[in-house]
């Protein structure tokens, strides 16, 4: 491809997560769509917690969310979104506006919900949160477990759209790049635009949803509350995970 811009191979996308239904588990897909808002569907359903006068309902309020694993089932189309299946941490199944599923998840959250549901074409600042995709790195990753001084750290925790897997292991590297852009495969490009601030959502185990004060604190004292970084989304197109991703100049 060429373009007349200069551009250097960084790495590869090892995963490309999204989360249909904002705060529940997301998937893991191998290829989607990249939309002007960001992920195909990326949060593009949510609670509302309706004792707080319609704010969405999220992990802060209910940390068993991330337990619910949310996924599309069908194709990706613009004029509707395929069918949202809810995994309870039961095992049952439901779609995601199943009444017996709501009562579930208010009798647990001691709250009253309600659902809203945004186009596939155009999903808006707030459920998506402060900017369009969400990257990490396993560099990174890897280095804020020796910090933590834990076996293991869950990357679902920090609930990144994309992983990307270095070419050169350099711990937070995709720090020094906000301001600039990559390129995702042939058509695909991003523009880092901010660090990402971490709040309570980090402490919870997406596993049985129990809580760790001690890994905020950690990214708090030695990442000054920074992991992962937003990118807006510059030219739209498909992605796939093992795509190639070039810096560009």
């Amino acid at each position: 491809m060429n373009s007349g811009v200069n551009k250097m191979l960084i790495g590869h996308i090892e995963e490309v997560v999204r989360h249909p239904v904002k705060s529940f588990r997301g998937e893991h897909v191998h290829q989607t769509n990249i939309m002007e808002y960001g992920l195909y569907g990326d949060r593009s359903h949510a609670y509302l917690d309706d004792t707080k006068k319609g704010n969405f309902l999220t992990i802060t309020q209910f940390p068993e969310m991330v337990r619910y694993k949310a996924e599309f089932e069908g194709e990706e189309l613009v004029e509707e979104y395929p069918k949202v299946k809810v995994t309870t941490p039961e095992g049952k199944v439901f779609d995601w506006q199943d009444q017996a599923l709501i009562e579930e998840i208010e009798n647990k959250s001691n709250r009253e919900v309600t659902t809203v549901e945004y186009s596939p074409s155009h999903v808006p600042i707030g459920p998506i949160a402060v900017e369009d995709i969400l990257l990490a790195t396993d560099a990174s990753l890897d280095r804020l477990k020796e910090l933590w001084g834990k076996d293991e750290v869950d990357a679902r925790r920090f609930r990144p759209n994309l992983m990307l897997s270095l070419k050169d292991k350099v711990p937070f590297i995709e720090e020094e790049w906000i301001g600039r852009r990559i390129r995702i495969g042939a058509e695909v490009e991003l523009e880092f635009v901010s660090h990402c601030k971490r709040c309570m959502i980090i402490t919870v185990d997406p596993d049985n949803a129990e809580r760790d004060a001690s890994l905020h604190k950690t990214v708090n004292k030695e990442r000054n509350n920074n992991f992962g970084v937003y990118a807006s989304v510059i030219k739209t197109g498909r992605i796939h995970v093992d795509d190639e991703v070039h810096l560009l100049d």
